[in-house]
């Protein structure tokens, strides 16, 4: 029997026994590829193939897989050679029915370490591709010691492990399976509230909440999700009962029903989920536990835990594959899905520890602690973040334990250093180079183009393990960073901001910098920034970002939704040398509108020409028109405006700025 013939016949056995399996072919590019067609052809040839290359149909691209979620498929091939989509990979998994094979294409395992990534320039804030030895290592030693996942290299003698015998599969039926039938029965009694059910994927979470629709009452639910055709498998057990609405969509129409079902509920911004369920007599949120969108369990541990009287149920049975699917597991343990945490015993003595990227090849399951801690804690961590955290450039991360046991985690990112000239031109918007969030941001929408020339580390990600919180840990972390640290010259943070976040934020010596205007789809609230000054340029840097902030809040308030009813009212409107400045940047150079609101306004009160468009468009509090040729047409006549003002005012000093700004475009 041919190499090829023998992994065929471990389909019949394998739908039989309700598994999936990987299949991974390593070698020179051209090979691989032709193994994988003569494979995909021999099993059938419509088995999806995912690649950066366009393939004979069915193909998708690694960046378009979310269209595919909701579909299965019998048979799957993912082009690894050239770069690795592992949140792509870790998809495509989870659409495979029984019996079907994963088939893996990556270069010679001998060589994968040291050649580079193409997707890495995605998560790395590289310019250009870089290799990721520590991930590449990580999944070849998960490889080898899977007995269950097959690899076949070109140049090495071939043989089909020797599997054990499994239980005969009964595949779901499309009734409530046991667990289930349970949860179904509870929902229908449960008080007016808010009940949430967690599964892995493959569980049956959403044909659950399908089956639970098909039981009310017409037009008594209304079903919400991130994006409609992820819902497919819910319509299809709800029937005629089910009736969709896009979350933003359904506060502004403000539609009324018994019933708010919300499908994947961790992929939707927590205040915009609290807004809709505060709508609803009876809530039933679902959400993956485990998953390349995120985590669930933080989901549970962060948000749901605002609910005092919460129903939370588990799914734990698969349904769409057998217990102890080998693919699952592979998944499992090469992406470092299982973030449960270990109970911990009476609190000990807290040690802090500087680890560092290498510990990923000796000391792999201290770092592998660390990430399982962040992703509980902070449910929007996906499998990008674990390939930034291996292998790009720059990450420092702190662990903090009591004996053995991690009790907390600190992940920071180096930023800044860019020289004078980088920084200036990104000051006036010519230039954004990947990476440095605050540095640049500093530069970009602050009020100093050498802010991003100073060296600072960013506090990417910080987390407690839940029972150690609200016990003075994460200020003793950032105290300890604090103390150690040398040669930079202060510490940020960006957060989506809300009173209990700043709270902390401030305890921990940290000043507010920067608030933005519009919320984050991500996290349905403002961006903050704050700083920890930690040299004399870093004092500096705060005192003059304090006091930009502070001259103008009134103004920037106005744009918020809240009103900026805290906001002091605006002090005499007296064009100083950074206004000169800011509007310089604004009318000859790139900045944008909302980095020079407070000196545009202030110019507006000077001014004696009419300036229509900056009038109009800073009293209606809008930067925008519905066309986008129309917003830069204005923007445009806005900048045009500043000028001739600025001009009038004093046309020496206006043609001096003007100069000195537009030259910063050819740094």
């Amino acid at each position: 029997m041919s190499d090829m013939d023998a992994i065929l016949a471990q389909c019949a056995n394998m739908k039989a026994q309700g598994i999936r399996r990987l299949l991974v072919l390593s070698g020179e590019a051209d090979w691989i590829y032709q193994q994988a067609l003569r494979l995909r052809e021999r099993l059938g040839g419509d088995g999806v193939f995912i690649s950066p290359q366009l393939q004979p149909e069915p193909y998708c691209a690694p960046s378009a897989l979310k269209t595919l979620l909701g579909r299965e498929f019998e048979h799957a091939f993912f082009d690894a050679r050239r770069g690795f989509d592992v949140a792509a990979f870790a998809a495509l998994a989870g659409t495979l029915k029984a019996g079907s094979w994963l088939v893996l294409l990556v270069p010679t395992l001998q060589h994968w370490p040291t050649l580079t990534d193409d997707d890495s320039v995605r998560w790395s804030d590289s310019s250009e591709p870089i290799s990721t030895p520590h991930f590449v290592g990580h999944f070849c030693r998960v490889l080898q010691r899977d007995a269950e996942a097959l690899l076949w290299q070109q140049h090495l003698p071939f043989t089909l492990p020797d599997y054990r015998p499994r239980p005969q599969w009964h595949a779901a039926n499309g009734e409530p399976q046991a667990e289930q039938a349970e949860i179904l029965t509870a929902l229908k009694t449960l008080p007016p509230g808010v009940a949430a059910v967690t599964a892995e994927r493959g569980r049956g979470k959403s044909a659950l909440a399908g089956m639970l629709l098909k039981t009310l009452p017409a037009r008594a639910a209304i079903v919400t999700a991130p994006a409609k055709s992820a819902t497919d498998v819910l319509a299809y057990f709800a029937g005629e009962h089910f009736r969709f609405m896009a979350p933003d969509a359904l506060l502004a129409l403000d539609e009324q029903a018994q019933w708010l079902i919300v499908d994947e509920a961790a992929a939707i911004p927590g205040p915009l989920l609290e807004r809709l369920v505060s709508h609803y007599p009876h809530t039933l949120l679902t959400t993956t536990v485990q998953g390349y969108e995120g985590t669930g369990r933080g989901f549970m541990l962060k948000f749901c835990a605002r609910f005092p009287h919460l129903a939370a149920f588990t799914l734990n049975q698969p349904v769409r594959w057998a217990s102890g699917c080998p693919l699952e597991a592979f998944i499992i343990d090469a992406l470092l899905f299982d973030d449960s945490l270990p109970a911990l015993l009476a609190p000990d003595t807290v040690q802090l520890q500087r680890v560092e990227q290498t510990a990923w090849e000796s000391e792999s399951e201290q770092l592998s602690a660390m990430y399982r801690l962040l992703s509980a804690a902070h449910y929007r961590t996906s499998p990008l973040d674990l390939r930034r955290m291996m292998d790009a450039p720059g990450q420092h991360f702190i662990a903090a334990r009591e004996g053995e046991t991690l009790t907390g985690a600190l992940w920071l990112v180096e930023e800044g250093g860019l020289s004078p000239e980088l920084s200036q031109a990104v000051w006036a918007g010519f230039r954004r180079p990947r990476g440095n969030l605050v540095a640049q941001s500093l530069a970009a929408h602050g009020g100093s183009p050498q802010a991003a020339t100073l060296r600072s580390q960013r506090i990417s990600r910080i987390a407690i393990h839940p029972q150690r919180q609200r016990q003075g840990m994460g200020q003793r972390m950032i105290a300890g960073v604090i103390a150690q640290i040398n040669n930079y010259d202060y510490l940020s943070v960006s957060f989506g901001f809300t009173d209990e976040l700043w709270r902390f934020w401030q305890r921990c010596g940290f000043l507010l910098v920067r608030l933005g205007t519009h919320r984050e789809a991500s996290s349905g609230c403002y961006t903050a920034m704050a700083i920890y000054p930690l040299s004399a340029a870093g004092h500096q840097l705060v005192e003059r970002e304090q006091s930009r902030f502070a001259r103008d809040a009134y103004w920037l308030a106005q744009w918020r939704d809240d009103g900026g009813q805290a906001a002091n009212q605006p002090s005499e409107a007296i064009l100083t040398d950074d206004d000169w400045q800011e509007l310089a940047g604004f009318a000859w150079a790139h900045r944008p509108l909302m980095a020079a609101v407070g000196s545009l306004q202030r110019l507006l009160a000077v001014a004696t020409q009419p300036l229509p468009a900056l009038r109009s468009s800073l009293a209606q509090q809008s930067d925008a028109t519905p066309v986008q040729s129309g917003r830069k047409a204005l923007l445009a006549k806005q900048r045009h405006e500043a000028a001739d003002a600025l001009k009038c005012l004093d046309v020496h000093r206006s043609e001096m700025l003007a100069e000195q700004v537009k030259n910063l475009q050819f740094f």
